[in-house]
């Protein structure tokens, strides 16, 4: 503890470094014109990278969307706000998200309505890996909200920001909110919105109480009245309660998918051992199974493995088999 104590001591705001700290997070009178200007610029860009790495299934774009997207900015004011008590300031912050929200949410179902490819919502990654948020998600937004709050607060460290970024998805997952809105795909539309949610809740109160733990209201020599910062960051810690229990439904079912998974594998293994077929794919979606296999000649019997399947898992369960007939089946 007196480790913890020494290093939070060590890095507290004085007086000397609010002002600088302000000028990152808040952007008033003459400044404000051009921050808006560079944020609307910003946030339309990584918008559009964002929407077209989804779109190619590419990784490295929508990391790069990440870096460059501006929300991160408006929410952890939001939180700096909240943390000295000034609401107005909070209020405009918060105001500022909203809209960046509703436009990238926008854009993207526009260049979703525009695009002429097809988005395949059962084997794209970018998608996949942002319409099911689990409870582990929710740790790791609280340690990156907590991080950006360290790296934005500490002038040394600041160039660490960007990884804060990539840690903590913002655009992305309201890109695949926008594209699962225009493909008619609701329910990846609340898994998308959801891990946003999470990471802008977490951001709020992680990097909130990282900004009071190293005194910024002191150092801001403000003075608090009422009640108004404490019932905002108890509305933040309910919503963060809220979401919880969607991501560990959302965990659960993600782990007994997988568990069904490797069941069937397993099973169908066995099944189509002394044929000419092999397993080449196998998924679940709760009791809803999917075994697709390859190869020729006499096809196993679908009501063994049916019946298997019933007895391994121990419940009711719907399977579907796919074949796929070749002429030689080459063992790689």
């Amino acid at each position: 503890m007196s480790l913890l104590s020494e290093m939070i001591r060590e890095n507290r705001f004085t007086p000397e470094d609010v002002p600088r700290f302000e000028a990152k997070l808040f952007f008033e009178g003459a400044a404000r014109r051009k921050y808006f200007e560079q944020f609307g610029v910003l946030l339309v860009l990584a918008t559009i990278i964002a929407t077209a790495g989804i779109m190619g299934d590419s990784t490295a774009t929508v990391i790069g969307a990440m870096i460059i997207a501006p929300l991160m900015t408006p929410i952890m004011a939001t939180a700096a706000a909240l943390v000295t008590g000034r609401m107005g300031r909070a209020g405009r912050s918060l105001l500022l998200v909203a809209v960046g929200v509703i436009s990238v949410v926008g854009l993207s179902w526009l260049l979703g309505t525009l695009y002429t490819g097809v988005i395949s919502f059962d084997s794209n990654a970018q998608i996949l890996g942002r319409i099911s948020p689990r409870v582990i998600d929710l740790v790791a937004a609280l340690a990156s909200g907590a991080a950006g709050a360290f790296c934005i607060a500490r002038e040394d460290i600041s160039d660490s920001l960007p990884g804060v970024a990539i840690s903590i998805s913002l655009v992305p997952p309201l890109c695949v909110v926008g594209l699962s809105v225009q493909a008619g795909q609701w329910a990846a539309a609340q898994g998308a919105f959801l891990l946003f949610l999470t990471n802008f809740l977490s951001i709020l109160l992680a990097g909130g109480g990282v900004l009071a733990l190293l005194g910024l209201s002191r150092a801001a020599m403000v003075e608090i009245k009422g009640t108004a910062r404490r019932n905002a960051f108890l509305v933040i810690i309910i919503g963060v309660l809220l979401v919880l229990g969607p991501l560990w439904i959302t965990g659960s079912r993600i782990t007994e998918d997988a568990r069904t998974e490797g069941v069937t594998r397993a099973m169908a293994a066995r099944w189509a051992a002394d044929t000419d077929y092999e397993v080449q794919r196998v998924s679940a979606n709760q009791d809803d199974i999917t075994v697709i296999i390859v190869g020729r000649g006499t096809q196993p019997s679908f009501t063994d493995l049916e019946a298997g399947l019933k007895t391994a898992l121990q419940r009711p369960v719907i399977v579907t088999l796919e074949i796929v007939p070749v002429e030689k089946i080459v063992s790689q």
